[in-house]
């Protein structure tokens, strides 16, 4: 990564952008979490429960963007804080590259191994 996920401004831009990426997957896929009819008539048994685990696999994967979009809120918090980068458990840095990889990463490699 060219640019130092410490530097304020570069991590903002990238925590909006990841958040924006998740809410837009949201939006998308609204439609795949609705409930599901369940005309006989017009679909089979094996196409119900068909339709049935889709929707319960785009529940589960909303369930998962939201944890995210919340994370982010709080990397966020944390940067107005003047609070990113550093473990919430110990308060030492979190270390560049688990920045890198996760930049709502909220404690250092060591608290959460731990």
């Amino acid at each position: 990564m060219s640019e130092d996920i410490r530097d304020a401004a570069v991590a903002r831009r990238r925590l909006e952008a990841l958040s924006a990426e998740y809410r837009a997957a949201s939006s998308a896929t609204a439609d795949e979490r609705q409930p599901v009819e369940l005309d006989q008539a017009m679909v089979g048994r094996l196409s119900r429960v068909d339709a049935l685990q889709r929707q319960a696999m785009a529940a589960a994967a909303e369930r998962q963007r939201q944890v995210q979009i919340q994370r982010l809120g709080a990397a966020l918090d944390r940067l107005d804080a003047g609070e990113y980068g550093y473990c919430v458990r110990c308060g030492d840095e979190i270390a560049r590259r688990r920045l890198e990889v996760d930049p709502a990463a909220p404690t250092c490699i060591a608290c959460a191994r731990g």
